[in-house]
């Protein structure tokens, strides 16, 4: 297995500079994502940890299962937080060719532009104005990227890992991971899934619960924070 640091270093940011990797800011705020939702009781359990801190994130969310739980996509949406597109199959970009990436990722941007339509909070969602997308895996070819970029996408990668998919890792590792390398202005990686649901039922609540106590806000991406 190669080695993942938790932090991402500043020699890789530099090397990648039209991705985002954290958010310009000196005040006391934190961006969390969620990648791989939709997800049956997960995602909505994370919704009402949300909730209880008036917490707002970033859901990188996989076409296929938009498509097999709308109802929960949409308690995402009215919940106004922001979307991303992580395509429709969870694609690895390093083994997938440029035009299969393509296609794939504007099948789900297709299917997030018919939602936002048809959702009554369409005009207070703010992701519905802004394109955001996190490669899968974090692997992604240049001439993907590049693609993507041209499609009006904000490519978003991220500050920080917790690690909640890994097993090997344990549910006080995720919070320790976070909470010894956060900034202000960190882009922080859950997984609203079944695989890291062990680990995120715990470290989410005390990520909340520690930054809340500090005087932090959690925000959603938008086009506000990336100017």
């Amino acid at each position: 297995m190669n080695y993942i640091p938790v932090k991402t270093p500043e020699f890789v940011k530099s090397i990648f500079p039209s991705f985002v990797w954290n958010i310009n800011t000196s005040q006391k705020e934190l961006y969390l994502t969620f990648d791989d939702g939709p997800t049956p009781k997960v995602t909505d359990w994370v919704l009402h940890q949300l909730h209880l801190y008036n917490a707002k994130a970033t859901f990188f969310c996989i076409g296929n299962n938009i498509d097999l739980y709308p109802e929960i996509f949409q308690r995402v949406i009215s919940n106004g937080h922001s979307i991303g597109n992580h395509t429709y199959n969870h694609l690895k970009g390093w083994k997938t060719s440029s035009q299969e990436y393509t296609n794939n990722t504007k099948k789900t941007e297709a299917l997030l532009i018919r939602h936002f339509e048809s959702s009554e909070s369409f005009s207070n969602n703010l992701s519905a104005q802004l394109k955001l997308f996190r490669p899968p895996y974090g692997k992604i070819k240049p001439s993907q990227s590049k693609v993507i970029l041209k499609l009006g996408y904000n490519i978003i990668l991220w500050d920080i890992l917790s690690f909640d998919w890994d097993p090997s890792t344990s549910p006080e590792k995720c919070v320790t991971n976070i909470i010894s390398k956060t900034n202000p202005g960190s882009i922080i990686v859950f997984h609203d899934s079944v695989k890291a649901f062990k680990n995120l039922e715990y470290a989410l609540p005390k990520v909340l619960e520690y930054y809340s106590k500090k005087g932090f806000e959690f925000k959603a991406i938008t086009k506000q924070s990336l100017e």
